[in-house]
């Protein structure tokens, strides 16, 4: 399995594009999944981004990195119809003939209609932000962020940020193979699943933490701060980046258009 939301090496059409039409490409579905509460849109959103994914030839390392998305659906799903009792009721959590507690809580449609969307958004948002990240190599983000003018600490606490949940699934799969190496067997099924959590939880932490301290003094071994910095390779707008930012900027123009017309009639 491909590290999550780690950068894949390919020459696809994300691939070729400069970082900055691919961070307003971000930003503005973000703004729109956020924005707007139709079911079909957002629908019709994820389609798109999975279209996107396989035309830049990304959309085989997304599928296997499904089972989170697929596991967050569900708790959104289950939390909003447990929390939210509004609209008619289809049916209870606990039955109605059970005595005192029967029929305390409700399922309803209301709360099925909002955790749909909740869902939704959750998906639209993880995939937008896969296609960027496992297209765009830590280094040209750097370069743009700075062009960007946006301080180097704030750049510095992204990236290591970015790079932290790739680093502590690559660490916990080596304490995990670690562990069978020597014979440990948590079970089979859920349950040793479950047992097998904390041998590896507590061992990742301290490792993190021992990480921590020696990225710091990486970082200041590496003259952070020291004087101006050069790059030796950076990205430079081509043809293809323009006509992105073109698309992006005119299906934007497109959503406000379409917004103030169905507000106006």
């Amino acid at each position: 399995m491909a590290e999550i939301l780690a950068y894949v090496a390919k020459d696809g059409l994300f691939h070729r594009l400069h970082p900055f039409p691919k961070i307003v490409f971000v930003i503005f579905i973000c703004v729109l999944c956020i924005v707007t509460t139709s079911t079909p849109v957002l629908f019709l959103l994820v389609i798109a981004l999975l279209a996107l994914a396989a035309l830049g030839s990304l959309l085989g390392e997304i599928v296997q990195q499904s089972k989170l998305i697929v596991i967050m659906t569900l708790i959104f799903l289950i939390i909003t119809l447990l929390t939210i009792p509004t609209g008619e009721a289809f049916g209870y959590l606990i039955p109605q003939g059970v005595p005192v507690i029967g029929g305390a809580v409700p399922l309803t449609w209301g709360a099925l209609g909002i955790g749909v969307i909740l869902s939704l958004r959750f998906i639209v948002l993880i995939l937008v932000f896969q296609l960027f990240l496992l297209s765009t190599q830590p280094r040209d983000l750097v370069h743009t962020m700075e062009r960007m003018k946006i301080p180097i600490d704030y750049i510095l606490m992204f990236i290591i940020a970015l790079r932290f949940i790739p680093t502590l699934q690559i660490e916990g799969k080596r304490i995990h193979e670690a562990q069978l190496a020597r014979g440990y067997n948590p079970g089979t099924g859920l349950i040793g699943k479950i047992r097998s959590v904390a041998p590896i939880v507590i061992p990742l932490v301290s490792n993190a933490l021992a990480r921590a301290n020696i990225l710091g003094l990486t970082i200041d071994i590496r003259g952070f701060r020291t004087g101006t910095r050069t790059h030796h390779r950076e990205r430079s707008f081509g043809s293809a980046d323009y006509a992105a930012l073109a698309i992006t900027c005119a299906a934007a123009i497109l959503c406000v258009w379409c917004s103030i017309a169905g507000m106006l009639a």
